[in-house]
């Protein structure tokens, strides 16, 4: 996300027992600090919320000896009953009931939480210090403010500065005429009208009530009274310009919150947080992070004259690989490769039902039964070879032979 605030000056808003100054307009408007065109990164503004909002949290543990406040044990085994340990004694319903297991009523809880857990997160603090950058940089953003859910319909502008006449507030009800003043008051409103008793356990464990978050005034004097004037308005929050704290500047996590800056406070972004060309002067070593990409409007860079006249033009022929299809099982193509392939299968298919046909004759013939004439003919015929077979061997000269075919003497 890029840096969206870019109007160079912001107009101070005068309040209502302001002295008219003598420079006109100009006296009273300021330079956008740098801090308000850095880049806008929800990705580190998340990660690191998540990390510092762990380090509020108190060690919590269940009593080391609960569920084990017995002397059950295990009744064994050939009970026909589970190896579970057993209450002992006896006229009573506990007696005999399984205990310290995490299945068992009354028994521990699987794997009792310890104290010792690492409750509290380490943060880099450059990248603290970028997550307070890009928040400041999205609360310039009215879109990203009104996103949140802020009230800013009546807000002359975004960020919205005041001048330091406000620090010397003192009391809630001038307090509250300053925010109708500079049309900050729907956003309290809002925040007072949400008050409502939380959902869930939480009710019963110190945080009752939830409401949601109204403006954040921020000053720039130590010491100034209006933290005393604002503290007692719902969903206010005060902070001085140099602790300013992540958990404010994004509740949740989320980008945008609506901020009421002091004149003074304004004024001294730029030493705080340094700009784009000179490292902070309050941060040692701190610069403020550079945006890979100075508009980020992607379409509006690929569709300007530079770009396109040098990029190559439309392709609007579009060249589809041909379905490449098998010659073994489509006959069309094979013919492409081999015309001779026609002629060959007709030949193929011929021949196979000459031999079909021919096959079929031998068996039908095989098959035919035969007349008592031909079959009288074969058996003659049979003997006649047999007859000729014997008289033209000489077989019959041998004596266990002769025996054998049969021929007497």
């Amino acid at each position: 996300m890029a840096a969206a605030a870019a109007r160079p000056l912001v107009t101070v808003q005068a309040l209502e027992n302001d002295m008219a100054t003598d420079g006109g307009v100009a006296a009273n408007s300021l330079p956008l600090p740098d801090v308000m065109k850095a880049a806008i990164r929800p990705d580190i503004v998340t990660f690191v919320h998540g990390q510092i909002s762990n380090n509020a949290r108190q060690p919590y543990a269940v009593s080391k000896k609960a569920g084990h406040q017995t002397s059950a044990e295990s009744w064994g085994t050939g009970r026909a009953v589970s190896r579970i340990p057993r209450v002992p004694g006896g006229g009573t319903h506990r007696a005999g009931q399984g205990a310290f297991g995490n299945m068992c009523r009354g028994g521990r809880m699987f794997a009792p939480t310890k104290i010792w857990r690492r409750w509290h997160r380490a943060v880099n603090v450059t990248q603290k210090r970028h997550a307070v950058v890009s928040a400041i940089a999205a609360s310039a953003v009215p879109s990203l403010v009104l996103a949140r859910g802020h009230r800013i319909e009546e807000v002359p502008e975004v960020p919205l500065v005041v001048s330091d006449s406000a620090e010397a507030v003192e009391k809630t009800n001038a307090a509250l005429k300053i925010l109708k003043q500079i049309g900050a008051f729907p956003d309290a409103e809002k925040a007072k009208d949400s008050h409502a008793i939380r959902p869930g356990k939480g009710k019963m464990r110190n945080r009752r009530y939830i409401s949601r978050k109204g403006p954040l005034v921020v000053y720039g004097t130590e010491g100034a009274k209006l933290t005393k004037a604002f503290r007692n308005i719902p969903g206010v929050e005060v902070a001085h310009v140099s602790r300013l704290n992540l958990l404010k500047l994004a509740p949740g996590g989320h980008l945008g919150r609506f901020i009421i800056w002091t004149k003074s406070a304004f004024e001294k972004l730029d030493e705080i947080y340094g700009t784009f060309d000179k490292p902070s002067e309050k941060k040692k070593g701190y610069v403020l992070p550079r945006t890979k990409m100075v508009n980020a409007d992607l379409a509006r860079i690929i569709n300007s004259d530079e770009v396109q006249s040098v990029v190559k033009p439309i392709k609007k022929e579009i060249k589809r690989a041909p379905l490449k299809k098998n010659p073994l099982k489509n006959l069309n193509v094979m013919l492409k490769l081999n015309p001779y392939a026609k002629a060959a299968k007709r030949m193929a298919l011929l021949a196979e039902a000459q031999r079909v046909k021919a096959k079929q004759e031998k068996l039908d013939k095989k098959r035919k039964q035969i007349t008592k004439e031909e079959a009288s003919a074969i058996k003659s015929a049979s003997k006649t070879w047999y007859k000729t077979m014997i008289s033209d061997s000489d077989y019959t000269e041998f004596e266990n032979f002769t025996k054998w075919l049969g021929v007497s003497q």
